[in-house]
């Protein structure tokens, strides 16, 4: 089982991937329209392996943390694809 501590630190990250691509910090999908559907399907991710992390009481020796931290990484990415292209 996680401990209390990690499941915070889980639920601060989610929740922190979550706002930074809801609050503006998307791709342009007018501008960059294969970028913003990578982004896109990264969140879908993030969402599907938290139900996962859930419906398995957060016990998946932390390779699903791991995955999730993998996202947050390949969201960065993709923004940062998409200011080079825009320069």
């Amino acid at each position: 089982m996680m401990t209390k501590t990690r499941i915070a630190a889980f639920v601060l990250g989610s929740s922190l991937f979550l706002a930074g691509v809801a609050l503006g910090q998307r791709v342009n999908p007018g501008r960059h329209p294969n970028l913003a559907a990578a982004q896109d399907l990264c969140e879908q991710a993030f969402q599907k392996l938290t139900a996962a992390q859930r419906a398995n009481e957060y016990d998946m020796n932390g390779h699903a943390a791991k995955a999730k931290e993998l996202l947050e990484q390949v969201n960065q990415q993709i923004k940062m694809a998409a200011a080079a292209a825009n320069k």
